[in-house]
């Protein structure tokens, strides 16, 4: 049986780690500033004062103070996550996504992406770990809902 310390570990590990990686990602891209061309992909640098998909442009201040706002509520409501892993987990890459970038906002005054689909707005580390958690949260409940319905 794992107790809910092995938890809080587990989420502050994964938590640290997207941060890490996503910083040294944007570290990597701001020393550099390649402009490679690789197939369907582009790494350049793209500074971004919005949100997500170019929402919101020049509201670098106020998206700071809801992803700071955002992040507090996580931490403080930790205990009201379920103690599964895949909860867990979920929830740990979202907060580390919206921290790396929150660290970008303050730090910076923009977010820093370099990855680019060029038929998708350029993103980062930081930004994948919030969609692929969101849509694994999605996915998640709406998995346990449809198993609570079939008992």
């Amino acid at each position: 049986m794992v107790n809910k310390h092995n938890y809080g570990l587990f989420f502050s590990l994964i938590t640290v780690a997207i941060v890490l990686f996503d910083q040294a990602a944007k570290l990597v891209i701001v020393y550099l500033n390649p402009a490679w061309n690789l197939f369907i992909l582009d790494i350049h640098l793209v500074t971004n004062t919005g949100a997500g998909f170019g929402l919101f442009q020049g509201k670098t201040i106020i998206l700071g103070i809801i992803s700071l706002a955002v992040a507090l509520g996580i931490v403080l409501y930790y205990h009201k996550i379920p103690k599964r892993y895949n909860f867990q987990f979920l929830v740990a890459l979202f907060l580390g996504g919206v921290i790396g970038n929150l660290i970008d906002r303050f730090a910076r005054g923009h977010v820093i992406d370099f990855i680019d689909f060029r038929f998708w707005p350029a993103f980062n580390v930081a930004d994948a770990a919030i969609s692929i958690a969101v849509v694994g949260l999605i996915w998640v409940m709406w998995k346990e809902e449809k198993n609570l319905k079939n008992k």
